[in-house]
């Protein structure tokens, strides 16, 4: 069994410059390594600022900056050994629209893979992104990831699906000042037994503020609702006895019966059973 990891979720602040959000991002990067963390988790759109907030129209986003941010960004992730999740938008070829994304950088600086968001919302997929298809899972230290993004933490098929791949936490980036994502992603940790990293923009905290949630549901640790950047440090650990009866016992059970067949071989044929309209 792997040992504990430490993580650090964001609660960074976004700006509409590329260059001010790669400062705030590498900043940010070593007061987490500094504090112990394996992996910084960032918000939805931190890299290139998110549409309708800081961006209008995707001309005014400086690509080749954001791309120099970038490899900026993922070189310090070399230097500092540390594994990053970032959101940011991901020019595809004229006359596609962007993906919406998280990157996740290893700990040597290299692109480990890029999650696009697969159910973007109704002005997303309007007017701004072209939609993904495909879950994305990695590992770290003997834990394994899913990503998904903001109001993705509406479709619970989707942490379903990440469960049944064997994660045993989802990284959700967001761009969100609705509390209710928080009430969402704690029902989903309970339901699946899976821990959940929350990262929201400072803008945004002061209704959802970052959080690491426990695989029982509990908020673990949450950061601050003063609209202040920071980070907030938690730690995944199987051998916690706080989680001993979700990840020892209710999780592999849930997954025995979504099977159906501990239901299918105790089912019995009887008269008073089909009849549903008698007391």
């Amino acid at each position: 069994m792997a040992g504990p990891l430490r993580i650090a979720v964001a609660q960074s602040r976004i700006d509409r410059d590329v260059r001010a959000n790669g400062r705030e991002i590498r900043g940010l990067m070593r007061r987490a390594a500094a504090g112990g963390a394996r992996l910084v988790q960032f918000p939805e759109g931190v890299a290139s600022g998110y549409c309708k907030s800081e961006i209008a129209s995707w001309d005014e986003v400086n690509w080749p900056a954001l791309r120099e941010e970038l490899e900026e960004t993922a070189a310090l992730a070399g230097s500092l050994g540390l594994w990053l999740v970032l959101g940011s938008a991901h020019p595809l070829t004229a006359p596609h629209r962007p993906h919406n994304s998280l990157y996740v950088i290893a700990d040597t600086g290299v692109l480990a893979g890029r999650y696009d968001k697969r159910r973007c919302s109704h002005t997303e997929i309007t007017d701004w992104f072209s939609p993904g298809e495909t879950p994305l899972t990695f590992a770290v230290d003997g834990f394994t990831f899913g990503c998904a993004i903001c109001i993705e933490t509406v479709f619970p098929e989707l942490f379903a699906e990440y469960e049944a791949l064997g994660v045993d936490a989802v990284l959700v980036s967001a761009y969100a000042p609705h509390s209710a994502f928080s009430t969402l992603a704690r029902g989903h940790a309970a339901a699946t037994c899976l821990w959940i990293g929350l990262a929201n923009p400072a803008q945004c905290s002061r209704d959802l503020p970052a959080s690491l949630i426990g695989p029982n549901g509990a908020v673990l640790v949450e950061g601050g609702r003063d609209g202040g950047s920071g980070l907030v440090f938690g730690t995944l650990d199987r051998s916690d006895p706080a989680f001993a009866i979700a990840l020892e016992k209710a999780r592999p059970w849930r997954r025995t019966a979504r099977l159906g067949e501990i239901y299918e071989s105790r089912r019995v044929d009887d008269p008073r059973s089909r009849d549903r309209l008698g007391f």
